[in-house]
């Protein structure tokens, strides 16, 4: 089964509560929090305050994207409002392996991401330490890019890398995902997906979500739309 974890980023804030509530009741199995702080990244988003709000409103697994600096000043914070895993960019975090570590200790699940400039070599000494990967398709940031097609080689030899090392770590693709895209990075090895605008931003939200569920389970199973 693949994994749909809507990114909150693209949602209308004045009715955030309900539609979180869609997607949770169309089959949701995430949250996605893209959480920025105007340095990393050039957006700012909101932080442990919002996501403490969210959590008393879903059951859902809250997964955090942190694009900040000294992401290790602000872990416990975010664990104390209630996220269940924390993944972090390799570029924002000098001691990385120390990072995993503590977000470890806070007894959740620790990933890293991969921006599309970034080669999985980086990573390769600490993948078997965390437990989600996740692959940008679009430079972090903002909501609403097209799909950097180049990365689902990436993806795939991510994959490549997990099965050769006998590892079980979530392969998260974020970025352009609709159901024209979702297909190809699920027959690469994604196993999470997360969609923002192509979610939140149309109409019917619960239909977009089948949408692009429905695509990427079809190319799991080796089917074609």
């Amino acid at each position: 089964m693949v994994k749909m974890a809507p990114s909150v980023l693209s949602a209308d804030f004045s009715q955030l509560a309900e539609q979180i509530k869609i997607v949770e009741r169309a089959g949701a199995d995430w949250i996605h929090l893209d959480i920025m702080d105007g340095h990393y990244v050039p957006n700012i988003t909101f932080g442990p305050l919002v996501i403490a709000g969210i959590r008393k409103i879903t059951h859902l697994t809250l997964d955090a994207h942190l694009m900040i600096e000294n992401a290790d000043a602000y872990l416990a914070a975010f664990q104390e409002a209630g996220v269940n895993q924390l993944t972090v960019h390799v570029e924002a975090c000098p001691h990385l392996w120390t990072t995993i570590d503590k977000i470890h200790d806070l007894h959740l699940r620790a990933g890293i991401t991969l921006n599309p400039a970034t080669p999985i070599s980086l990573i390769e000494p600490i993948l078997h330490r965390v437990e989600l990967v996740l692959v940008m398709t679009v430079e972090p940031g903002f909501g609403g890019q097209r799909f950097i097609d180049a990365m689902v080689d990436k993806i795939a030899a991510l994959h490549k890398f997990k099965q050769e090392h006998k590892l079980s770590y979530e392969i998260q693709v974020d970025g352009g995902i609709d159901e024209t895209t979702a297909p190809s990075v699920v027959r690469a090895g994604a196993t999470v997906l997360v969609a923002g605008s192509s979610i939140f931003g149309v109409a019917d939200i619960a239909a977009a979500f089948h949408r692009i569920k429905t695509a990427a389970e079809m190319a799991k199973n080796g089917e074609s739309l």
